[in-house]
């Protein structure tokens, strides 16, 4: 299935969701991003969302686009997040700042060595991380996309591409 049968398939209660799907995977709609970053990040998303017809669509769409490792990336991204949104999402909410002065002991070897451009990577995790709400995730990887020189209507972008994931996931 592709991006645009999934569209077609939204019904018109979530007819803002079908427009934005069709907007926010575009470079003209994602400004600041290439096609790979957009379609990588997409792809990160709908891996979190657990939705395969989701994941199918945008995997069908980005095979000229995406390669191996960048979907393996995307793979990685969604379940190292999976772990650490938990993790210091909770040390963020704890009234108890002891367990902040705790080591994580959770290894997260693929953020350093994520098999494609790290500022790629770190692109995936800040938006599913907004999908998770970790407010800790949040600011760090948007500390790391600006001093990548990532722009701030790139980081919009990877934001946006997420919400219109998260919503496509509910049409």
């Amino acid at each position: 299935m592709s991006i645009q049968k999934l569209r077609d398939q939204i019904g018109d209660f979530a007819k803002d969701t079908r427009l934005n799907l069709g907007s926010v995977l575009s470079e003209d709609g994602a400004q600041g991003l290439s096609q790979s970053q957009i379609l990588g990040t997409a792809l990160a998303c709908a891996y979190s969302t657990q939705n395969q017809r989701l994941v199918d669509a945008i995997i069908a769409d980005s095979q000229s686009v995406l390669s191996e490792k960048e979907v393996e990336a995307a793979q990685t991204a969604s379940t190292l997040m999976a772990m650490n949104n938990v993790y210091y999402r909770f040390l963020h909410l704890a009234d108890d700042k002891e367990f902040g002065k705790l080591p994580a002991r959770l290894r997260m070897n693929a953020i350093q060595n994520p098999g494609i451009p790290k500022v790629d990577f770190e692109l995936y995790s800040l938006a599913i991380s907004a999908l998770s709400g970790c407010g800790m995730c949040i600011n760090a990887h948007i500390s790391t996309l600006k001093k990548e020189d990532v722009s701030i209507e790139g980081i919009q972008s990877a934001i946006r591409i997420a919400s219109v994931i998260n919503a496509t996931d509910q049409a």
